[in-house]
């Protein structure tokens, strides 16, 4: 049997797809499949298992790359088709069965609109799979010893960066004694393109910053993050690599959507500021490219509450008795990956 899964170019999305790919897997496992996504997501995917063919497609001029996939995929007969693009190329395979995203409307969770592609009920929750290789560079970026908090400080456009400062003092109470996180250290993460943005909360961290910025795919950073005891980032696709993986995960949401793209799991937050979306967006409208302050409406203090309610709710769940030894190398709270 052979599945053709036709997925997003964009890392968020792909990661939001992947509960759907993860219940194929286990409801054909006779299957071999196909992926098909972004360049930049791709390195999500190479773990899956039975995955005959990971195709990266590079967005062409008029709309050429999918001509180019329609050439690399009408030679095989499908035996079933999900296109979450919904794309002209699923139409025109030859295949026994096709599936095909259709947009939900009003403000429903991506998660949910993407089961509906299979009609499932609940929806399956994002999951990732590592390899050697990216287990292997978690090992050797992070400590073995002691707890880490996460955090993401960049996001595809500025307007939705939470105040370098505040990342930092979030992290002084986290990490200080007595707190959540005593005595632990930041995983700071970043695309290699966004190392300036990241620039200064490494320096307010000064020594408990560990620098992870422009040094992981996005299968690294998930290797990393499923080491982390909490991830608290802006709405971006490292957010839901953190909450896909496991790990108790904040997300920041400015003029955002968190009813449609917030960190998706039983350990996962969205934290919004005081300022109505509206607001914000009418704001974005007419500051620029660049805009700021658009996140000022976070507190440090309503984040910190929400890190604190999320590792004692997380603690308070416990694993059972024979996860004993493989939660032993996590930090309490933040489990081994399922």
């Amino acid at each position: 049997m052979r599945i053709l899964f036709i997925t997003s170019n964009r890392i968020g999305d792909a990661v939001l797809s992947t509960g759907l790919l993860h219940h194929l897997v286990g409801a054909q496992p006779q299957a071999r499949f196909t992926v098909v996504c972004g360049p930049v997501a791709a390195p999500l995917f190479r773990a899956v298992p039975r995955l005959e063919r990971l195709i990266p497609l590079a967005k062409r001029r008029f709309a050429a790359h999918w001509l180019a996939l329609w050439a690399q995929c009408v030679g095989v007969r499908w035996d079933l088709v999900v296109d979450l693009r919904n794309s002209a190329v699923s139409r025109l395979l030859p295949s026994g069965a096709v599936r095909i995203h259709a947009r939900t409307r009003g403000l429903v969770h991506k998660v949910t609109e993407n089961a509906a592609v299979l009609g499932l009920d609940p929806p399956p929750a994002p999951h990732l799979w590592l390899d050697a290789d990216a287990t292997a560079l978690a090992d050797r970026l992070l400590p073995a010893d002691g707890p880490i908090l996460a955090v993401g400080p960049t996001a595809n456009w500025t307007g939705k960066e939470w105040p370098a400062e505040r990342f930092a003092r979030l992290a002084e109470r986290l990490l200080a004694p007595g707190g959540a996180l005593a005595g632990g250290r930041v995983a700071v993460f970043a695309a290699a393109s966004e190392v300036p943005r990241a620039r200064p909360v490494l320096e307010a961290l000064g020594t408990a910053a560990i620098d992870l910025t422009g040094r992981t795919d996005p299968l690294g950073a998930a290797a990393c993050l499923r080491r982390a005891a909490l991830y608290v980032g802006n709405d971006s696709g490292l957010m839901h690599i953190a909450a896909a993986v496991g790990t108790p995960t904040i997300g920041l949401f400015g003029p955002g959507f968190p009813d449609v793209y917030g960190p998706w799991g039983e350990h996962a937050r969205a934290v919004t500021g005081t300022v109505p979306r509206e607001a914000l967006l009418a704001r974005a409208r007419t500051a620029g490219p660049a805009p700021t302050g658009l996140m000022d409406g976070i507190s440090v203090e309503a984040v910190e509450r929400a890190a604190v309610d999320l590792l004692r709710t997380a603690r308070r769940r416990g694993t059972s008795c024979d996860e004993d030894e493989a939660n032993a190398f996590y930090p309490a709270g933040s489990g081994p990956l399922r």
